[in-house]
């Protein structure tokens, strides 16, 4: 009996660290005006496959840091379930304490706002699970994550980050500015930022035995292809590829960058 409260105690001190993370995560976007246009006038259908990716996602990393210690699919469904539960609360509230969403605001923008803030928060609230608990035993899981699993993870920290900064105007003005030589540049760079902070620094989550030949192989390439998916997706998700080939383009690689970051501090989770 004492052991079944003790879990259940560890279980809200994890939904505790999650709305914390809701709240760390995901409020810049609550503040950002053009997260709010997108959320109120996103395709319907674009919105629904928005909140499908990111349940996916946020279900992938509860095997890694879910709330519990134990690793069976229920029990990260559950996970899943309560990170999604607690973005999307924590957005909803925020929206209304900045006086965002009120009795008037119609139904479909109001799901729409509350939807778009709720992925980086249900996000945060399952990485915030893993990195505030002190003293966290480690799961079955992450001494088995295996190649596919932290390609998967390196993809949702490209995710999460390039989702943070691919609404604003910026990401396509810097695109329109550059040259095809800026944009040459910035590829080694992202490149190098990749595989230096995996790789070089030193960072937990570090394998020594890799060479560096193949780390960049298998780890460098791979993470920064999947950078760019990501950023080519979630660009397409906000419809900033409406223009000509060569902005997308531009736009695609000027985004790979923070994502090429956001994944290279994902894979040092496991």
């Amino acid at each position: 009996m004492a052991r079944r409260v003790r879990k259940e105690e560890n279980y809200l001190r994890g939904l505790a660290r999650a709305a914390g993370g809701a709240l760390l995560f995901g409020f810049p976007l609550l503040m950002t005006m053009e997260m709010w246009a997108f959320g109120a006038h996103m395709g319907r259908w674009r919105l629904a496959l928005f909140v499908l990716v990111t349940a996916s996602v946020v279900y992938g990393l509860s095997r890694f840091a879910g709330f519990r210690e134990v690793t069976s699919p229920l029990d990260d469904l559950l996970d899943t379930a309560a990170a999604l539960l607690v973005g999307f609360v924590v957005a909803a509230a925020l929206l209304c304490m900045f006086g965002l969403l009120d009795p008037e605001t119609a139904w479909r923008e109001a799901v729409g706002m509350i939807a778009v803030q709720a992925a980086p928060a249900s996000m945060g609230a399952m990485l915030a699970n893993r990195q505030l608990q002190r003293d966290r035993p480690r799961r079955d899981d992450e001494d088995h994550a295996g190649y596919p699993g932290q390609l998967f993870l390196m993809g949702a920290g490209a995710l999460f980050l390039a989702f943070n900064v691919a609404p604003t105007e910026e990401m396509l003005l810097i695109g329109f500015r550059m040259s095809a030589w800026h944009a040459i540049v910035l590829v080694l760079a992202s490149l190098a930022a990749l595989h230096v902070l995996v790789f070089t620094v030193g960072f937990a989550g570090q394998h020594d035995s890799e060479s560096h030949l193949r780390a960049f192989a298998h780890f460098t390439l791979a993470g920064y292809g999947l950078a760019l998916l990501v950023s080519l997706y979630v660009l397409w998700t906000f419809g900033r590829l409406d223009g000509g080939l060569s902005e997308a383009v531009r736009a695609v690689v000027v985004l790979g960058f923070p994502a090429a970051i956001g994944a290279a501090i994902a894979r040092l989770v496991v």
